[in-house]
């Protein structure tokens, strides 16, 4: 299949997962079609209504925000050459959905390890740090996250009841230097998308007093 040459790159969105010490990218996940609606929410971290009138307009830090996306995986298209695909034909899309899942389960050799040191006496069970997941929705939108909501709706299946077509409810919180430090990868990145937030707004059109119907301020 061809397309016409002008046309623009399609641009994915998708997940990159970093190794939190040394800052090596150990995995990058492309969404296969880009979601038609994302939403987000910003819950600002003000001292409003802490008592104190000199508080009024203090920020505690930067608002948590969290993101919602549904995403899709469809195999038709694969299913529809089965030998250029034989993964597929054998599997369905149960390997694009192990690599999003696996994002949140920790590896066995994690679990392996720890529950071989416990046994041993040799460390306390201890939660199992994860890899930094960064969200990329284009440029101008690279943010650390954690998943906090996941769920996935297996819609149909073939003859061996592999699923074929699935959607995935995804919720990410943003992690902002409140949460990480500035010394961290993920802190480093937040201040990158902050600023490239502060650079947008500069290029926003300005108003004036007179486009809201008054002169002046009381």
């Amino acid at each position: 299949m061809t397309t016409f040459p002008n046309s623009p790159r399609l641009v994915k969105a998708g997940l990159v997962l970093v190794d939190p010490q040394s800052a090596q990218v150990l995995k990058v996940i492309t969404l296969q079609y880009n979601p038609d609606q994302l939403s987000r929410t910003l819950a600002v971290q003000s001292t409003a209504g802490e008592g104190d009138r000199s508080d009024a307009l203090r920020l505690k830090g930067p608002p948590v925000e969290t993101i919602k996306l549904e995403a899709f995986i469809d195999a038709t298209d694969h299913l529809e050459l089965p030998q250029n695909h034989p993964e597929t034909v054998r599997s369905g899309i149960q390997p694009q959905l192990a690599v999003l899942e696996t994002i949140v389960y920790p590896s066995t050799m994690a679990l392996q390890q720890n529950a071989s040191q416990a046994r041993f006496g040799l460390i306390e069970i201890a939660p199992m740090q994860a890899p930094l997941t960064l969200f990329v929705w284009s440029r101008h939108r690279i943010v650390p996250v954690r998943i906090t909501e996941f769920s996935i709706t297996e819609e149909a299946f073939d003859p061996a009841l592999n699923p074929i077509r699935a959607k995935v409810s995804i919720g990410l919180r943003v992690l902002t230097v409140t949460d990480l430090g500035f010394d961290h990868k993920g802190g480093g990145v937040f201040m990158s998308y902050l600023r490239a937030k502060e650079q947008l707004v500069a290029k926003a059109p300005h108003a004036e007093m007179n486009s809201l119907g008054i002169q002046g301020l009381p």
